[in-house]
């Protein structure tokens, strides 16, 4: 498999961007350029990766715009390539139905693709997801209306909440 990356930074941190020819694969907000490439390379430790800013300057502005709180539902400029499992899978396109500006709960998620006892599996999946801030899992907070966990760097998940404008959580539809 052949990854082409950028990084750039964000207000949130150094942003790393991967993508196969089948679209967006890897978003991850890290400290630092070499932090972010280091993580790609292990997380496709067999592929064949190379820095190819020119061809992903688009999608890395869209991930900009999205973290600042402009364009936040704006169309990626690649189609994104989901690896996972077909749990994961069911669980991130759940989560790209939360509008902008609003949460959900774990719970939420779970009774949504209809496991209501998976709650866990829901917040393991969420942490497995490939394409922070597109897939939106910071939209994902827990039942009692706390924040819970996130993968990305400390602060990330309630500084993106914020730019969303979110002002209470676990709001429903």
């Amino acid at each position: 498999m052949e990854i082409r990356f950028t990084t750039g930074p964000t207000p949130l941190g150094c942003a790393l961007i991967a993508a196969t020819d089948k679209g967006v694969c890897t978003i991850s907000l890290r400290e630092s350029d070499a932090g972010a490439e280091e993580s790609l390379r292990a997380r496709f430790p067999k592929a064949e990766i190379r820095r190819d800013d020119a061809a992903l300057r688009r999608a890395l502005e869209a991930v900009r715009e999205r973290i600042t709180g402009r364009k936040i539902d704006s169309a990626l400029p690649l189609p994104l390539d989901l690896q996972g499992t077909e749990f994961q899978r069911e669980v991130w396109n759940e989560l790209l139905s939360i509008p902008a500006g609003k949460t959900r709960s774990y719970l939420d998620i779970a009774q949504a693709i209809k496991r209501p006892k998976a709650t866990r599996a829901v917040a393991q999946a969420c942490g497995a997801n490939p394409v922070a801030v597109v897939v939106p899992c910071h939209r994902v907070v827990m039942s009692d209306g706390s924040l819970g966990g996130y993968s990305g760097l400390p602060g990330v998940k309630k500084a993106l909440l914020a730019a969303e404008g979110v002002t209470e959580l676990a709001e429903k539809a």
